[in-house]
């Protein structure tokens, strides 16, 4: 997404559709020009930077942030950033840490945790970024302090390749010739919070370019031992000239996270800052080298590229209570320990041009990943803390090697039928080679059988209009259609007799079948004055073979093919911006369920075993319009930013939830007795409340303030059913005592972080 001013012509080559861009550069059909100018915003609607079309002829409900947006509502990441504005986004504080949200955003999430149904697709410049071992996405490895802008694509966008079920998350990086000038921005306040923000971008000479970004986070965190520590860095520079650009840019991060994750509700009851089990650490070590380049050659026709090499190590240290515990094993926790090894590379292509009412795109694109992953345990003791101490020898439980491979042919046409509608047809061939190999079985004698391997082949169709029915009012619809195919660990982890301990031990594989989803859209935007603005849209995504994580309560469980599930629902949008008030108010509507029958594992649920349907140990049986877990159907969004002087803002942001129900509940039928089995299988709805100001000292000079959660609401974002082996203040209980609890995570408390930024060079 880029603001540029464009000479309005006619719409029939002004506009385009969610699944068809018209590249940069590219020659528009002849038309007569018109002498009135206005700034449009243009939105990259394939993974390929270099191309895009103006939002407002994009047949599907986008939503776009610019760093000025997000930097008003001071988000520490981007699920923060994004769940505070934008309509149809929650998130799920699962580990309890701020870089390890799950972001949901019309019931498909992007998630750091493996476990988690992945189902949307997150680029940066071009580059998809979820993980190839599962999918998952790392929000702490993303340059926020380098970013520019971002577009949330809605839909099952064939275009955007594997894993675009639900919705494609498109992030910009800053230039040195579009950013020119210096940053440095310091923070402090609640939980121990100390941040720093540097970052510089200059023009070299008549052609080059040059930008840097540097950020660090420390916290303490607000829950039991639950400190983080987060490094990026990132540096780009490129050169343009005539009809030529290229870039090329190094982003590297370093991590250490804690999210200590579910505790009981009696346990939360008696001191919200406790956790069940500890540690559960994330370390996680990344660098990503991008080349992007285009090129326009005779007769508007336009090359661009995109490669990159990416190298990811991660690693894990989890303690836990030993589930196991009997009198001849007196252990009463057990220590696992992962790392994973990605070596990523990948290299697309796209070539754009117009013929007559005709923008024709087409793309290739091949990306390949290696993986390696170990896994161990070992035994020992909880202490007060509840940390694992006094180890006995580790013993290593997984070794395997991972690969996938994945070639995709592209293409779409945007063909002007009339100056005022636009009809796409487009389409996405991919096919994927999903391997691993259970090196471990051979060289350390595992009882193991992980020797896996499938292979995916789809065509995915999408059309789409847009009708300009008057200059204050569009109409759009459109379908599409996208599939995801099974991760390296979800095909080692999709035994039900052998379930894993996420992110660790992987088992013999059953095959899993790649998920299909298909999209339908159709809505309205338009202004009923030149500074107020509305939308509304209507959706409805059907997933075939969706791939669900069944739980057997805490992080042990299996991936499983559950049947159909389907997504729907209703977005409307109303704002206004003036020279003194800005505001937004946005509302949406989600109707999540499962539409064919299932029998999930939830020993914890009291309903286990109490239907025929479903024949298994501790199983439940799902019924076909049930919700799925973990997302709110209500939510109610108000941001609000006053200037009462020029140089003073000051900023509330509003955010309501209705009620959602918890995993392992799938069917909600759970039934609080009191003695065996505690909680609703429900967590309560919330508000949150956050103020945000703003004051410039001096040109170039600002401070500013925030406060989270101003009425200090006690909240729950998601929770399980599972085993709760402690009482109410954290101890112990012998084994016959153990019973089943709701799980859930806990919000923050009411926090104050106090900054200042300086800006120095370029335009102040």
């Amino acid at each position: 997404m880029r603001l540029c001013p464009w000479p309005l012509r006619p719409l029939a080559w002004a506009t385009g559709l969610a699944c068809c861009p018209l590249a940069q550069g590219q020659e528009p059909p002849s038309s007569p020009p018109s002498p009135a100018v206005q700034t449009l915003v243009v939105v990259g609607t394939t993974p390929v930077p270099g191309g895009g079309v103006p939002k407002d002829q994009v047949p599907a409900h986008v939503q776009t942030l610019d760093a000025s947006q997000w930097r008003q509502t001071q988000s520490l990441n981007l699920p923060e950033a994004l769940a505070t504005q934008l309509p149809s986004v929650s998130v799920n504080e699962t580990q309890g840490n701020p870089y390890q949200l799950a972001l949901n955003f019309r019931g498909f999430s992007a998630s750091p945790l493996l476990g988690t149904p992945q189902g949307l697709s997150v680029y940066l410049d071009g580059v998809r970024v979820n993980e190839p071992f599962g999918d998952v996405v790392n929000w702490d490895m993303i340059p926020t302090t380098a970013l520019a802008d971002l577009a949330l694509l809605p839909g099952s966008n064939p275009l955007f390749g594997l894993n675009t079920l639900g919705g494609a998350l498109v992030l910009n990086t800053k230039s040195g010739d579009t950013d020119p000038g210096g940053e440095l921005e310091v923070q402090g306040g609640s939980f121990g919070r100390r941040s720093t923000a540097l970052s510089y971008g200059r023009a070299l000479g008549d052609h080059g370019h040059v930008y840097g970004a540097f950020s660090s986070f420390d916290e303490d965190g607000w829950r039991d031992d639950s400190p983080s520590r987060v490094r990026q860095w990132f540096l780009k520079g490129g050169q343009r000239w005539g009809d030529a650009s290229w870039t090329l840019s190094l982003n590297h991060g370093q991590s250490t996270l804690i999210g200590n994750g579910l505790t009981p509700e009696a346990m939360l009851a008696q001191d919200r800052q406790q956790i069940y089990t500890r540690p559960d650490q994330t370390q996680n070590r990344m660098t990503l080298l991008t080349f992007n380049g285009m090129r326009r050659g005779d007769g508007g026709l336009t090359l661009s590229t995109t490669a990159y090499l990416r190298r990811l190590r991660a690693s894990t240290l989890n303690g836990d209570l030993n589930d196991d515990l009997d009198e001849e094993d007196p252990n009463t926790g057990v220590e696992h320990r992962t790392r994973t090894w990605d070596h990523s590379e990948g290299l697309s292509a796209q070539l754009a041009g117009s013929v007559g009412a005709h923008a024709l795109t087409l793309g290739v694109s091949y990306d390949q990943a290696h993986n390696r992953f170990e896994q161990s345990s070992a035994e020992g003791m909880l202490d007060a803390s509840r940390a694992v101490s006094e180890l006995e020898a580790a013993e290593v439980d997984a070794k395997i090697r991972g690969s996938s491979r994945t070639a995709s042919l592209y293409a779409s046409d945007l063909i002007h039928l009339a100056p005022a509608l636009q009809l796409t047809l487009s389409g996405r061939y991919n096919q994927t080679r999903v391997r691993t190999m259970d090196v471990g079985r051979a060289t350390l004698g595992l009882d193991t059988q992980l020797d896996s391997q499938g292979r995916y082949v789809k065509f995915n169709p999408a059309a789409g209009l847009t009708w300009q029915i008057s200059p204050a009012l569009t109409a759009f619809g459109g379908f599409s259609q996208g599939n995801r195919a099974p991760s390296p660990i979800e095909l080692g982890c999709s035994d039900p007799d052998h379930p894993c301990v996420l992110p660790n031990a992987l088992q013999s594989d059953p095959p899993l079948r790649q998920v299909v989803a298909r999209t339908w859209e159709t809505g309205l935007r338009g202004q009923l004055s030149p500074d107020l603005h509305w939308s509304a849209a209507a959706y409805r995504t059907d997933n075939r073979d969706d791939i669900l994580f069944i739980s057997n309560g805490h992080a042990a469980g299996y991936f499983a093919n559950v049947g159909n599930t389907r997504r729907q629902g209703v977005e409307l949008t109303l704002s206004r911006k003036s020279d003194v008030l800005d505001w937004q108010l946005a509302y949406s509507f989600l109707d999540a369920t499962f539409r064919t029958p299932a029998c999930l594992l939830s020993e914890s649920n009291s309903s286990a075993e109490a239907s025929a349907a479903c024949t298994g140990e501790g199983e439940i049986a799902v019924r076909p319009g049930k919700q799925l877990p973990g997302l709110p159907r209500h939510s109610l969004k108000l941001t609000l930013e006053v200037r009462p002087l020029p140089r003073w803002r000051v900023g509330t942001q509003l955010a309501a939830y209705s009620s959602q129900w918890v995993h392992g509940n799938e069917n909600q039928a759970q039934q609080a007795d009191g003695v065996a089995y505690f909680g609703s299988g429900k967590v309560a709805g919330y508000t949150l409340v956050n103020l945000t100001t703003n004051y410039e000292i001096v040109d170039g000079l600002e401070l500013f303030a925030k406060v989270a959660n101003l009425f200090n609401r006690q909240y729950a974002t998601g929770g399980q059913l599972a085993v709760n082996a402690f009482d109410a203040h954290g101890s112990l209980l012998p084994a016959a005592d153990w019973h089943n609890a709701q799980f859930v995570a806990p919000g923050a408390p009411r926090a104050l972080w106090v900054g200042a930024r300086w800006r120095f060079g370029g335009e102040l």
